[in-house]
């Protein structure tokens, strides 16, 4: 069992960055992948990121989004940059019980994963 706690979101504008976090309890850290989504309204819940124990990851966002871990924090950081008013939404942290060598290549979908936070609203006016 792992819990999930997400902070760091807020309103800020276009331009703008952000850094989220979020922080496991639980048991077992190490043996899972951890993964950034983002949900908006009226649409399905989004990929952003995703990385591994080891530190390998993948990203959506291309260029303005990093994704992080710090193992002996228990942590994992999402670093928004600048932000548009397309990237508004509920952003999500969630933890998929992959085994500690396992490539976040391949947990990209929201079905993957066990796990989830509570969420945090991410707000960029234009």
């Amino acid at each position: 069992q792992v819990q999930l706690v997400e902070s760091g979101g807020g309103l800020v504008q276009a331009g703008g960055s952000l850094r989220l976090s979020c922080a496991a309890s639980g048991r077992a850290f190490s043996t899972y992948v951890m993964g950034w989504f983002r949900q908006a309204p009226g649409k399905e819940r989004e990929f952003v990121a995703g990385i591994s124990w080891r530190g390998d990851y993948v990203d959506s966002v291309k260029g303005r989004f990093t994704i992080s871990r710090d193992n002996a924090k228990n942590t994992v950081y999402l670093q928004l940059n600048s932000l548009k008013p397309e990237d508004t939404a509920v952003y999500y942290c969630a933890a998929a019980g992959a085994g500690q060598d396992s490539s976040a290549r391949h947990y990209t979908h929201h079905t993957q994963y066990d796990y989830w936070g509570q969420g945090t609203q991410v707000t960029v006016s234009s």
